[in-house]
């Protein structure tokens, strides 16, 4: 059976905002996670928020880190580049020296920076410190898609209700659709160069976002050599009760996306820099899905104090937002491993540190 790596998608749904929306509040945005097949580096998201009323400065999130510690930090904004590819289509969201470019929808993308990043590490990401040296860093990558796009409320009837009738559809930021890769990539530092072979995640989102009331997530996914693959978002339970949304995927190398549902999920309830257990349990039709994982990198925002357009929007909606945690994963599923992504959150009054 061929795999449709479109999903059905319109491939125009690829392309980028061409000029800065009506609506002050629309957000474009394009991001990457990576992972070297080796678990030598990862890029535990990069990305680019472009807002309507900061349009000609978008919003820039940078993150690179190592299994030694060792993390480069970036979060600021810079000069919006132009959208237009080569061939004249929206095909490139940029700002300074970040760019993501659609070569081909639903097949190719790169992404490639240059420019300045703070030193900082693990251990001090979690203690709440991101001061460090600044220092000149550039990357450059490039993704073919492995496997269908999954749109978000797409396999299950109540996780579409939940996105249509609660606040969780606009802390989605309206639609979304994410899609795991493969890569190719070079990281360029003083002194250190990493090639690497590896896979990750692309996320594009195009809307109005708004996080007031977010209470945390668990979200995870990551494509093995054989071509399975799995992911999933959720969002822990209510204190009130209600539904919550918790959706997700398994993907066997072949036809399409088999809905599954997260029924353990390694909530952030602690602050640690490396090591941690991030394993899983999904639940599918078929049964139930282990699949164990421990953090190799990690970087985390702790009070979410930087100086982007997009952060003091959120603080304006939502003065003490939950501490986040970016981070890769050594996963191994029926014997076979790989590396991927987790993001987790949870307020600071639910967590306690080492």
């Amino acid at each position: 059976m061929a795999i449709d790596l479109t999903g059905g998608i319109d491939p125009s749904r690829e392309y980028v905002l061409a000029d800065r929306p009506q609506d002050p509040e629309m957000r474009d945005s394009v991001s990457f996670w990576v992972v070297d097949d080796r678990g030598e580096i990862g890029l535990p998201r990069i990305g680019i928020e472009a807002v309507g009323a900061n349009w000609d400065a978008h919003d820039i999130q940078l993150n690179v880190a190592f299994p030694d510690g060792r993390v480069y930090r970036l979060r600021g904004n810079g000069p919006s580049l132009p959208a237009q590819g080569p061939d004249g289509r929206a095909t490139v969201l940029g700002a300074g020296g970040l760019a993501f470019r659609c070569i081909e929808p639903f097949d190719t993308w790169t992404m490639t920076y240059g420019g300045p990043a703070v030193q900082t590490s693990s251990a001090d990401l979690v203690a709440g410190t991101k001061d460090g040296p600044s220092v000149d860093i550039s990357f450059h990558v490039e993704t073919k898609m492995a496997v269908p796009p999954w749109v978000q409320g797409a396999l299950q009837a109540d996780a579409d209700t939940q996105l249509r009738t609660s606040s969780v559809g606009a802390m989605m930021g309206g639609p979304r659709y994410e899609q795991l890769f493969t890569a190719t990539g070079e990281f360029r530092a003083a002194g250190e160069r990493h090639e690497f072979t590896g896979s990750g995640l692309r996320i594009r989102r195009t809307g109005v976002r708004k996080l007031a009331g977010f209470w945390g997530h668990c979200w995870q996914s990551a494509v093995f050599g054989s071509g399975k693959a799995f992911g999933y978002i959720a969002y822990p339970p209510r204190p009130d009760g209600q539904p919550t949304f918790n959706e997700g995927f398994v993907f066997t190398g072949d036809g399409g996306l088999i809905p599954a549902r997260a029924v353990r999920a390694p909530w952030l309830t602690r602050l640690q820099p490396l090591g941690e257990d991030a394993s899983l349990v999904l639940q599918t039709a078929d049964g139930v899905i282990e699949i164990e994982g421990k953090t190799v990198f990690s970087t985390h925002d702790i009070h979410h104090n930087d100086d982007m357009y997009s952060m003091q929007a959120l603080k304006q909606e939502m003065t003490s937002f939950p501490a986040v945690q970016q981070a890769g994963v050594r996963y191994s599923w029926d014997g076979e491993q790989a590396y991927g992504m987790l993001e987790r959150s949870n307020p600071l009054d639910k967590i306690t540190r080492d």
